[in-house]
């Protein structure tokens, strides 16, 4: 199969879709990759590292568009990419559609077959193509959040740690899923005051008895949202419901009531974020001010430490961009039915359901229709 890895194009995204080594692998299977030049160049990753892999690099994004089967990036494609999408094109990467309807209507225009990197499913139960960014994001948030806490960022000027004889900064972890589970692991490191919150019990035992008495865990309800957040110096919200919009976990009435220069950071924001007054924000402009609290809502976090999630990236969706290229897309979604959960528009058609939903799509069995196209 011949596949593409065009540059990533998003505000200061230096990501790339496949690195030299998956390169490799996939010329050694017998594939051919074609690379966008200076596709690598933001992670120090050549031209020439890519043609000792065996690559062949294109001078610019619609020549990789119009060679491809398969398109392989980071990002969500942005307008002009859309535009270059054509009929029977797989691309695979994250998308998270839910929270972009734009987006979608282009997907479904160009009759293309979007796999998304976020609801592609394992065995467990997990996602395992979110998570070594969910990971990264996560650990992320604390060494964000302490940095807009300093009054040179127009925060309360508290160190999160403490040092003796003055208290630690006190952290607000909404979610314990990978977001949250890493977020604490860092925020304790730094000897902060952090609290977890979470709607299942048995996913509190398991993080209690993971940290031990360095970590606070409360069931999730309005009054204890509401009674951390407002006491908080950082609030990390790390809420995911897979594919769909996020909830609005933490109102503005909340928000009103916590301490000016106090810090909110929305993970969640790719899925439309889970604090009332989250609205996206770029690496360029990373922060706003709202009600006197400093909200960092970037919608590519992990794209901060680009050099390191593009690896930890490429080890979990190498194995699924092996099985397309082996396969077809067909065949492999419908022999593994972790990757059909992947499948969110197929040529003009919705088959994720939380993302039909969320937008007013109709819904279309992507089982049934790839079962359909083949028998055809």
């Amino acid at each position: 199969m011949n596949l593409g890895v065009p540059k990533e194009i998003k505000n200061n995204e230096w990501r790339v879709g496949l690195v030299p080594s998956s390169v490799r692998e996939l010329v050694h299977h017998g594939h051919s990759v074609l690379v966008e030049t200076n596709a690598g160049g933001g992670i120090g990753i050549s031209d020439e590292d890519y043609k000792e892999a065996g690559a062949s690099i294109a001078s610019n994004p619609e020549e990789i568009f119009k060679a491809s089967e398969l398109i392989v990036k980071v990002k969500e494609p942005q307008h002009s990419e859309l535009k270059l999408l054509r009929s029977g094109q797989i691309l695979f990467t994250y998308l998270h559609l839910a929270a972009d309807k734009k987006q979608t209507q282009g997907l479904i225009d160009s009759k293309c077959i979007a796999i998304a990197y976020e609801t592609v499913t394992s065995p467990k139960g997990g996602l395992p193509l979110l998570m070594p960014m969910s990971e990264v994001a996560g650990r992320m948030s604390i060494q964000v959040g302490a940095h807009c806490l300093e009054k040179a960022k127009a925060g309360s000027g508290v160190l999160l740690g403490g040092v003796p004889g003055v208290k630690p900064g006190k952290v607000t972890i909404i979610g314990g899923g990978v977001v949250g589970t890493n977020a604490a692991r860092m925020a304790i490191g730094l000897g902060a005051n952090v609290t977890i919150i979470d709607k299942s019990i048995q996913r509190l035992a398991e993080l209690e008895m993971y940290f031990g008495p360095r970590l606070r865990t409360l069931y999730s309800t309005f009054e204890a949202i509401e009674q951390c957040v407002t006491d908080s110096d950082l609030v990390v919200g790390a809420v995911l419901v897979p594919g769909a919009t996020a909830p609005k976990i933490v109102t503005e009435t909340m928000i009103k009531k916590m301490r000016k220069g106090s810090v909110l950071i929305d993970v969640a924001i790719d899925q439309g974020g889970c604090f009332e007054t989250s609205r996206p924000t770029s690496f360029s402009d990373p922060t706003y001010i709202e009600h006197g609290i400093v909200h960092y809502c970037v919608t590519n976090m992990p794209g901060g430490v680009a050099r390191t999630s593009a690896f930890a990236l490429n080890n979990a969706t190498l194995p699924f961009v092996l099985t397309l290229a082996q396969k077809g897309y067909k065949k492999a979604m419908l022999g593994n039915h972790h990757l059909l959960a992947g499948l969110n528009v197929c040529q003009g058609h919705v088959t994720y359901k939380a993302v039909a939903q969320d937008l007013g799509y109709t819904y279309v069995d992507p089982e049934k229709f790839l079962s359909r196209k083949t028998a055809a």
